[in-house]
């Protein structure tokens, strides 16, 4: 549906672009534009309209917190699509912290910009901070407050057995640890989810690929 989002955004720009850029429905619209960009993997596109935009944001409403949050959010997004995960991973390490002082730890979108710090750091292959994350910070309050069946938790889950599979420091035990996590999470994703569920199948194929690891280690 790209093209299709595409075309909305320019439509939605062309009707208020005309407006004062202290007009908040023309900084919504931009939004949206740079929005469809990345939606239609116009990456290079979309960056540098987000960036007008957030400055934009920041500029005119700078009350605005959350809304500067989802922005830059966007950004990391965009910038990891580019592979330019070094800048993604320090913008990403901002938005963390703070959700951490606006929203609180237990919060949801605070745990899952914890998420996105954790998956670039897998992605650069900084496992140790990786795990450090993943298993002593995100998932123990994600279990605690959205609980063990919650979609985000099962994710951070999955992350963690994928870092122990694939940092080359890894022990037996440590491929045994990330079989025990993935049949917990195939378990519980079969059960909430159902068989046929993408994130099932995927599960299911990390269980698979652990268990040919620990058949050759």
């Amino acid at each position: 549906h790209g093209p299709v989002v595409l075309a909305l955004g320019w439509a939605c720009w062309k009707t208020y672009v005309g407006r004062s850029e202290t007009n908040w429905t023309r900084c919504k619209s931009l939004g949206i534009i740079g929005n469809a960009f990345c939606v239609s993997s116009a990456h290079e596109e979309a960056l540098p309209v987000l960036k007008v935009y957030l400055a934009l944001i920041r500029r005119y409403w700078p009350h605005e917190e959350g809304g500067i949050l989802v922005v830059q959010t966007n950004l990391g997004i965009c910038l990891n699509d580019l592979g330019r995960h070094d800048e993604a991973l320090v913008l990403e390490r901002a938005i963390y912290a703070k959700e951490v002082a606006l929203r609180g730890v237990t919060h949801r979108k605070t745990i899952l910009s914890g998420s996105n710090v954790a998956n670039t750091l897998l992605t650069l292959k900084l496992f140790d901070e990786a795990n450090t994350l993943l298993h002593d910070q995100l998932l123990p309050v994600a279990r605690r407050s959205l609980g063990a069946n919650h979609r985000l938790t099962l994710s951070l889950s999955h992350n963690l057995s994928a870092n122990l599979q694939f940092d080359p420091e890894s022990t037996r035990d440590d491929l045994l640890e990330a079989e025990t996590i993935l049949q917990d999470v195939a378990q519980r994703r079969r059960r909430v989810f159902g068989p046929a569920h993408p994130g099932t199948r995927g599960a299911e194929d990390s269980l698979s690929h652990v268990r040919a690891q620990l058949a050759h280690a």
